[in-house]
């Protein structure tokens, strides 16, 4: 009985963990209180990984596996909560099967009003009454899309993404349809973590840092968003990299060519890669691959396939350091003027360092750093762009830059309704973390390189990120 407590208290708290990720997605919590049940969701997922640190060995993969489906399966029980973007999603997928290309026209144009639905376009009645989700249109009409009067954002391989699930979806599926493959993609994530981290013989409960995390159900599952396909492709391409760099960087390619966030991996694919031929061995192959997906829809679009990027980037702040909360921990210390070029010169300091000291076996440890380092200098305001810092954690073990991610729910959900000082704070605790753990790990009595590197047998040649 002593030997399955751990797995009995486990399951409890993996049970409390569901029910109330139910409540909340049924629930008519928005802003903070939704940001309240959903850090309580935190607060249980973290108690249930403490807690699985202890299960014997043989029971570890059946409860990650078991939890892993059930906290996902959480997500399909309503619709999108905190989001609209699968929206987006749909009629970009509905576009596309009409032959025309997701890049020629916004959702409002009239050319394209024979696609339009109840669904995604509600009758004048609903428009009439309202409601958070609509966006208004000429002459009394409304859409669930969001931003109905720009043109898609989204790459070439998010565009095929939405095509191949509304080919496959049956009619009325509706948002179920980009819900289901999103958690089909969450699961299999989990799946190659798992594979992944017992090829290296590293502790499987790691793998529960991605599969058991509240921002899974939330933001990959119930609004559908596809970063998690950005997520999947770019754990593959660092699971094959230190073997295969070829083939990673065809990975990595195509990771790129769904979400652009992926760039911040480059430096850590090409970790320990000090000879042009070795770095070229990736580079050449991600590249081509970006530039084979975009050419179809350059040949077949009118107009540009960058799409609303650059309005996108000015609309977030990004060109404007004083605004919507952006860079807002470089803004503590710095002039707003200077936080732009601040953050251009600490990232290359950070892409060269993990470039040339960080470790070909583990290159998920570099792009973790420079993932979350961009994190905290840029300070997005947008939750779900986590999913990949989640997903780096899970493969690394270094559960400390998950404060990060909770940051940027912080971020979306409360900073809106009292102000942008909340997620500022909330960026700054975060960032208190992730040093205080490097800190730890460095000290010769800490903890070691962690779950995700197990400590070396033998002396390297150079000293690697972590400093050893």
């Amino acid at each position: 009985m002593i030997r399955n407590r751990p797995v009995v208290v486990a399951a409890l708290l993996l049970s409390a963990l569901t029910t109330l990720l139910t409540v909340l997605f049924h629930g008519n919590a928005r802003g903070v209180g939704f940001l309240a049940g959903y850090a309580g969701a935190w607060a249980l997922f973290a108690a249930a990984v403490v807690v699985l640190r202890r299960v014997p060995g043989p029971s570890v993969v059946p409860l990650l596996v078991a939890g892993a489906l059930a906290v996902t399966a959480t997500g399909l029980t309503a619709a999108p909560a905190t989001s609209t973007d699968s929206y987006r999603y749909a009629w970009d997928g509905r576009v596309q099967a009409s032959g025309i290309s997701p890049y020629d026209h916004a959702p409002d144009d009239p050319a394209l009003a024979g696609l339009r639905d109840g669904w995604l376009f509600p009758d004048t009645e609903a428009c009439a009454r309202g409601g958070t989700v609509l966006a208004p249109l000429d002459g009394g009409m409304c859409t669930r899309i969001n931003r109905p009067a720009v043109h898609t954002i989204y790459p070439p391989t998010a565009e095929a993404w939405f095509l191949l699930v509304h080919v496959l979806s049956p009619d009325g599926a509706r948002h179920k349809a980009l819900q289901t493959a999103a958690a089909l993609l969450a699961l299999a994530v989990t799946g190659l973590l798992v594979v992944t981290t017992r090829r290296r013989g590293a502790p499987l409960w790691a793998a529960a840092l991605w599969a058991w995390c509240p921002a899974v159900p939330v933001e990959a599952v119930n609004n559908a968003h596809v970063d998690v396909l950005a997520v999947l492709l770019s754990v593959a391409a660092l699971a094959v990299m230190a073997r295969r760099r070829a083939t990673g960087g065809v990975l990595l390619g195509l990771a790129i060519a769904t979400k652009m966030l992926p760039a911040l991996l480059v430096p850590g694919a090409l970790s320990g890669a000090r000879r042009p031929r070795t770095a070229l061995a990736v580079l050449v192959p991600m590249t081509v691959t970006i530039g084979a997906l975009y050419l179809p829809y350059v040949l077949l679009s009118r107009g540009s396939v960058l799409g609303y990027l650059s309005g996108y980037a000015q609309e977030e702040g990004y060109d404007d350091a004083g605004a919507s909360g952006r860079y807002a921990l470089l803004r503590l210390v710095l002039p707003d003027a200077w936080a732009v070029p601040a953050v251009a010169l600490v990232m290359t300091a950070v892409a060269l360092t993990v470039w040339w000291r960080g470790d070909p076996e583990r290159p998920w440890r570099g792009a973790l750093v420079t993932t979350g380092t961009a994190f905290l200098l840029l300070t997005p305001g947008y939750s779900w762009y986590a999913l990949l810092l989640i997903a780096l954690v899970a493969l690394d073990g270094r559960w400390e830059w998950l404060g990060v991610a909770l940051a940027g729910a912080t971020a979306y959900l409360a900073a809106p309704l009292v102000g942008y000082g909340v997620a500022t704070t909330a960026y700054g605790v975060a960032a208190v973390a992730v040093g205080a753990g490097w800190w730890t790990r460095r000290r010769p009595d800490g903890p070691g390189p962690g779950p995700g590197r197990p400590r070396p047998r033998r002396e390297r040649a150079a000293p690697t990120l972590d400093g050893r």
